[in-house]
């Protein structure tokens, strides 16, 4: 085990495979090499160093994905060499080329060698170990004439070879054999091996073509990976604009002067390529101004990239739930922003050309653009209904906890009803400025909508209202919270459609029905339970506390 220092990183551990070259191809007729004759082995290496410049040239300068493979034939004598280089990446091209040579010249040895690091990797032998046709091939070397003093009698050969095979093989091999194949255990558990990588990579790429660009629109545009890392200055900390469930989101800017918001979802984070590609699929074939506007997307290896217009008030979240930036949000934005998102959720469940059921509203998913309007975002988990389609099942139960309707969370059942439920926890959320996972009161373990339910009930409604708005004490608002209960009806069919919630908001004069008690009036959901999911889940694998009435 070895230490080396990589250009802009941390010292990074990597090991090194050594072999001993073997002679030139088998034949009575040919010379063999001695390896202990220095001159020998100079030669060997100074051939070994100029395809290992070679490939790393082509990784660092001529390939976006920082890999490439080489090949060297030396001479009639000699076995082609093979060699593999690669960096991570996101480095820049100088930092890979600093990177590779550097410790290309760690294992300078005779035969074949393998260096495996995190940021970057090589390994060369006389065997082609990978597949396909080699990325660069370096021209013959002319000068690999073997010199006479350096021949041996066939028998000689025989014998010296053979018995210094047998004392290396008994001394070295079992030793080196286990070191290996414990190191081999141990990265092998932390990264992939690169040709699996690549087969991989090649495989989702392949698919990434077939479906990304049928049925996209004109504006929509695959980007490279070299393009968006220089948008985002290499996703910088100063251009981080937050953190998501699926990973960061990164301010852009391109050559052009266009804006972008950049999410980066990360390998860890469960959205996988099916969830990126359910993105793509739908953003691309809605248009709508209350839907964020995807401009783009890139996929290369590990990353998974979505590129969006830039929206400079953030999400709803960083301003409602905030002590002093909720100020900035009078009642008259707040019902604007309850209008839009309505209008956003009617165009998905009836106007479109897809009939969407987004399954992960809230407000973290609500952005802003200049002028306060909100855009729906994040459709990694939405599904696609027919027209015929009123209710579908899932054993995969993925969202929020807090905004799950109850059939959802218990049986996997949902329909529009379910974004119905999830946009009533959000208009109680807009009025009070409270989350609906942190709320409780006078030590009753009651979430937000137990907490609306028991000040309606009472006829004390204007309690609710978050205090920084509590001045305007309009009828607007109490048929807001009149709305937001009748949304989070315990049952699926006493919930009104998007095409109600509409009317009803835009016509004072309708006369509203009267709610009965919401779903979980009796629970409390905690902030650790209002993550995001993606594994199969039911109700009983969240701890909801019931409690006794007084």
């Amino acid at each position: 085990m070895r230490h080396h220092r990589v250009p802009g990183r941390t010292t990074s551990s990597v090991w090194v495979q050594d072999h001993i070259v073997v002679g030139p191809r088998t034949s009575d007729a040919l010379p063999v090499l001695d390896p202990n004759r220095p001159n020998i082995v100079t030669f060997i290496n100074d051939i070994i160093k100029v395809l290992l410049q070679e490939t790393a040239k082509q990784a660092a300068y001529n390939s976006t994905w920082r890999f490439a493979t080489g090949r060297m034939d030396v001479n009639g004598n000699f076995a082609p060499l093979y060699s593999l280089m690669q960096c991570l990446p996101d480095f820049t091209p100088t930092d890979c080329w600093e990177c590779l040579k550097n410790i290309s010249e760690m294992a300078m040895s005779l035969q074949g060698s393998q260096v495996l690091a995190v940021p970057c990797n090589f390994r060369y032998s006389m065997g082609q170990f990978y597949e396909g046709q080699p990325m660069r091939r370096t021209p013959q070397l002319a000068s690999a004439v073997v010199p006479p003093d350096h021949v041996m009698p066939t028998n000689q050969k025989h014998k010296r070879s053979t018995s210094k095979v047998l004392v290396i093989t008994a001394l070295i091999v079992p030793p080196l054999a286990s070191i290996f194949c414990f190191l081999y255990y141990i990265y092998s558990r932390k990264h992939r091996k690169g040709s699996q990588k690549r087969v991989k990579m090649k495989v989702k790429e392949d698919e990434a073509l077939d479906w990304g660009l049928e049925g996209r629109s004109s504006e929509f545009t695959v980007y490279d990976f070299s393009q968006v890392l220089e948008a985002t200055c290499h996703f910088s900390e100063e251009n981080k604009l937050g953190q998501g469930g699926f990973g960061p989101v990164y301010k852009g800017r391109f050559p052009d002067g266009l804006e972008i918001a950049v999410k980066r979802l990360a390998s860890h984070s469960g959205q996988g390529f099916t969830e990126f590609k359910t993105e793509i699929q739908l953003i691309t074939k809605l248009q709508h101004t209350n839907l964020v506007r995807l401009l783009g997307c890139c996929y290369q290896g590990q990353e998974k990239l979505l590129i969006y217009e830039y929206l400079p008030n953030k999400s709803l979240d960083f301003f409602i739930f905030d002590e002093t930036r909720r100020a900035l949000v009078d009642w008259n934005k707040r019902l604007v922003i309850i209008d839009g998102i309505a209008q956003g959720l009617l165009y998905l469940h009836k106007h479109s050309r897809l009939r969407v059921i987004h399954r992960d509203l809230k407000a973290s998913n609500i952005l802003l653009d200049h002028e306060m309007n909100p855009k729906i975002s994040d459709f990694g988990l939405a599904k696609i209904f027919s027209k015929n389609d009123t209710e579908q099942n899932t054993k995969r139960i993925v969202g929020t906890y807090g905004y799950m309707a109850p059939e959802y969370a218990s049986e996997g059942r949902f329909s529009v009803k379910s974004d119905v439920f999830s946009f009533g926890v959000l208009i109680l959320e807009i009025v009070s400025g409270q989350r609906t996972s942190r709320f409780h009161r006078y030590g009753d373990f009651i979430n937000l909508l137990g907490h609306a339910w028991q000040l309606w009930k009472e006829e004390r409604w204007l309690q609710l209202v978050d205090a920084s708005i509590a001045e305007y004490r309009t009828p607007g608002m109490m048929r807001c919270i009149n709305i937001a209960l009748l949304c989070v009806q315990e049952n699926a069919a006493n919930r009104p459609t998007m095409s109600d919630v509409v009317a009803m908001l835009s016509s004072e004069n309708m006369t509203l029905p009267e709610p009965m008690h919401p779903a979980y009036f009796h629970v409390r959901v905690t902030e650790e339970e209002a993550s995001t999911l993606v594994e199969p889940c039911s109700l009983n694998d969240v701890t909801i506390s019931g409690i006794d009435g007084r």
